[in-house]
């Protein structure tokens, strides 16, 4: 059996055969309460039938 890689981004990369840049958090845009609940609203309202 392979070896899995040790993280997401690892995955990634190996697939895509292209490293990505890694982005420090100082440089990511802040999230908001707000923009979370929206999240979670849209995903309570979007259920597809066969979750229910």
């Amino acid at each position: 059996m392979t070896q899995t890689p040790k993280n997401r981004r690892d995955s990634v990369n190996e697939l895509l055969k292209k490293a990505f840049p890694e982005v420090p958090d100082t440089e990511r845009e802040p999230v908001a309460p707000e923009d979370i609940d929206a999240r979670e609203r849209w995903l309570r309202d979007n259920i597809p039938p066969h979750h229910e």
